[in-house]
Order: C-alpha cells, then sequence, then structure tokens
C-alpha cells in the first residue's frame, strides 16, 4: 500500500461490511533481507540427512521442524552450518488459533509462572529460536480456520505491536481464505498490518490449492498486494509464488510437509502402498512413486535426468524404501528443484518470471500425453489440477508492472 491509505483489515464473522478491497497496484516494496529469493527446504529431523548435503547455500537453506528442532539448529550452527536456518513451532498442526490466544499454549511454551510478562507463548518461542541462532524467528501460530477474522485480526496485532521487523509473522490459514474475494481482502489487510515477513501456510487436506478454481488466482493477488509475503510448507506452489513476487519460499521434503492437515483431522491420502520414495519426473513437474515409473517405463527407453545429482542415470532406479534409495531419491528432487528455481529467477523479476513460470508449467501440461503415448500407456501419468491451474494462469504484464515484450504473448 502507498501513501496515506489505511489498510483493509479484518472484519468480525458476524460484523458489518468491509471497505474497499485491496491495493493490488500500489503495495510498497520493503527492503531486501537474508531470505529473500531463496528457497528452503521444510525438512523433519528424521529426513535431515537425507538433504543436508545438497542445500544450495547460495539460493537455499533449511526450514526444521519436529521435537528438538531448536536444538538441532543450534547443534548444526555449532557445526558450521551458514546457509539460513529457520526453526518452524508448528503448533497450527495441533491448536487453533482463537481471539483469545492466537499463539496457543503448548507442552513446549515453556514452565508456567502464572505471571502473563514470563508466559506469554510468543516471547518463549522466539526467545528460544534466537538462541539456537536461527536466521529469522517464526511466530507460534495456532491454526486460523475458515472465516475466523477474529483470530487472524487478534494475531496479526500482537506482532504489530512487538514492532519487529526481523519476526517471520506465519499465518497458517485454511485454504478456503482464498475462495471469496471478501475473505481474500480480510486476509491482505490483516498481513499489512506487520512490518516485518509474513509466511503464508495453507491448511486443508492432500493439494489445497487444488480444491477450487480460483485459489491459485488469490494467491497471486494476496502476493501482489502484501509486501514481504511468502508462502511456506507447500509444493510446486513456491515457484508460483516466487515468480508472483514473494519474498521466500519453503517446500516440504515429504507430502506432510507440503500443507497443513487442520487440528483434529484425520490425515487424509492416497490408498497406494508407499513401497518406494516419491520422485520428481523433470519433464511432468510431478511426483510420482519411483516404482510406478520403473513399471511404466519396463518395455521402454529408461527416462533420463540429467540433473546435477542423476548425471544422466535412469528414473526406474528408486524402487525400494531402502535408505540409500531414499537418499538418491532426495537428491535427485532436490537438485531438480533447484534447476527450476534458477530458471524462474533467471528471469526478469515481475511480468518475466511470472511468464517463465507459465511456460514452464504449460510446456509440463502439454509433455503429459506425449510421455503417455511413446510408452503406449493412455493415461498412466496424469496432470494434477493444481499444475493446470498454474499453467493456464496466463500472466497479466500490467498488473506485473511491466510490459510483455515486443512481439511476446500468451496464450
Amino acid at each position: 500500500m502507498t501513501g496515506t491509505s489505511s489498510p483493509d483489515v479484518p472484519r468480525p464473522r458476524n460484523g458489518a461490511q468491509t471497505g474497499p478491497l485491496d491495493k493490488s497496484a500500489g503495495a510498497a516494496s520493503t527492503p531486501g533481507g537474508p531470505l529473500d529469493g531463496r528457497l528452503l527446504l521444510h525438512v523433519s529431523l528424521s529426513r535431515l540427512w537425507q538433504v543436508r548435503d545438497h542445500i544450495d547455500h547460495g539460493r537455499g537453506g533449511l526450514v526444521l521442524c519436529g521435537d528438538g528442532a531448536a536444538g538441532k539448529a543450534r547443534e548444526l550452527r555449532k557445526e558450521g552450518f551458514t546457509a539460513p536456518l529457520l526453526v518452524d513451532p508448528e503448533v497450527y498442526t495441533s491448536h487453533v488459533a482463537t481471539p483469545e490466544a492466537p499463539f496457543p499454549q503448548t507442552e513446549d511454551s515453556g514452565i508456567f509462572f502464572g505471571d502473563p510478562q514470563f508466559d506469554d507463548p510468543l516471547r518463549v518461542s522466539v526467545d528460544r529460536q534466537r538462541a539456537a541462532g536461527v536466521t529469522a524467528a517464526i511466530t507460534p501460530t495456532g491454526y486460523i480456520r475458515a472465516e475466523d477474522s477474529e483470530a487472524l485480526l487478534a494475531a496479526a496485532l500482537q506482532v504489530k505491536a512487538l514492532d519487529d521487523p526481523a519476526l517471520v509473522f506465519a499465518a497458517p490459514v485454511d485454504v478456503a481464505w482464498l475462495h471469496e474475494d471478501d475473505s481474500v481482502a480480510q486476509l491482505i489487510g490483516a498481513l499489512n498490518l506487520t512490518k516485518g515477513p509474513k509466511a503464508l501456510m495453507l491448511g486443508g487436506q492432500m493439494d489445497p490449492l487444488g480444491r477450487f478454481p480460483q485459489a491459485v488466482g488469490n494467491l497471486r493477488r494476496v502476493l501482489a498486494s502484501v509486501p514481504g509475503a511468502a508462502l511456506m510448507r507447500t509444493d510446486l506452489a513456491v515457484f508460483g509464488a516466487l515468480a508472483h513476487g514473494a519474498s521466500f519460499g519453503s517446500y516440504g521434503t515429504t507430502g506432510s510437509l507440503r500443507h497443513i492437515v487442520p487440528p483434529g483431522q484425520p490425515t487424509q491420502s492416497s490408498r497406494a502402498i508407499m513401497r518406494s520414495p516419491h520422485v520428481l519426473i523433470p519433464e511432468l513437474m510431478g511426483f510420482f512413486l519411483g516404482a510406478k515409473i520403473a513399471k511404466a517405463f519396463a518395455a521402454a527407453d529408461r527416462p533420463r535426468c540429467n540433473c546435477a545429482f542423476c548425471d544422466g542415470a535412469g528414473l526406474d532406479r528408486f524402487t525400494s524404501m531402502l535408505g540409500e534409495t531414499q537418499r538418491q531419491a532426495a537428491a535427485h528432487n532436490v537438485e531438480t528443484m533447484g534447476s527450476w528455481l534458477r530458471a524462474v529467477m533467471a528471469a526478469p523479476a515481475g511480468y518475466g518470471r511470472q511468464l517463465r513460470w507459465h511456460e514452464m508449467c504449460r510446456g509440463a501440461v502439454e509433455h503429459y500425453p506425449v510421455l503417455n503415448a511413446s510408452i503406449d500407456q493412455k493415461g498412466t501419468f496424469k496432470a494434477d489440477a493444481q499444475l493446470r491451474r498454474w499453467a493456464a494462469l496466463v500472466p497479466d504484464a500490467v498488473a506485473a508492472g511491466s510490459k510483455a515484450p515486443a512481439g511476446q504473448r500468451t496464450r
């Protein structure tokens, strides 16, 4: 936002009508920080060994989560790990934010003294993270349910009161916040109340951004309207977010770390039994079980990968859950994502990056029937809903603040 305009703030669920919508074209910029432009890996401690040696210290970093994450961060710093390092409190996986307690008390919040000055879970968490040597602390926000504007506003106002531009305001919101114009405007208004980085984390089963058609477009609207916005604990959407102006992002190394399952809900998953790791097929921009890839190409030329780790090796080799196989699959996935990041960020900021991402997604969607035909197995590999939506989202040169090069058009 620019000038002296007042931010649009959320209204209570039973309150009056909101004011004007967000000022997407007028969002102000924020100073660069140590996380800007980076793709971090969101990883549990049990999986850290698989990816640690493949972190790009120039463009990447780590977000640790799970029991003992702060202690592990401290250990990594002592071992000389210099890349950006964050600790995700993950309070949103077990506790819901309320207007009275947007940062809920948990068993990890520390010793309770019966004094608000010492029992503040926000202060305790931030202090603990900073003592571990993190690049930036993340707020221990509870899960923000759909339409719970009171909880969202309470969290934003507490962070605003701290006046700490180095604090990452975690906004773990149900993806339904991206469903309607009114709720999107409320989300934008609340996020714009705070000075520092704001990290959206989307809640919902399976693929939240695939749940309804307007989700991807409304995510783009939030990113365009909130200076310092980031997208964390997500999937391929992180590349679309970076292309559309996100300050940074984090990619989940496992399916459970690519979205949030709302507290109290059982986790929904595909019925496939995990007998092999998930493997990225670069041309399809999608994850598939290694065993499925091997079976699909059993009578065809093996698909080869030219990422820095595979160096021409076949993608049909990841057929078991043995530790070394999982490590190699994770290394392939990380290197592949690194190449996507370089491709997106090499384009000019604004329209150029949006166009590059659009063309990458469109090319992937168009390659599915080609690949299926090459192995004579129609429908074996299918593009997911989110990828199709990114492919269909044509960049707007005017909204991006720049003009498309002469003669360059998008479909």
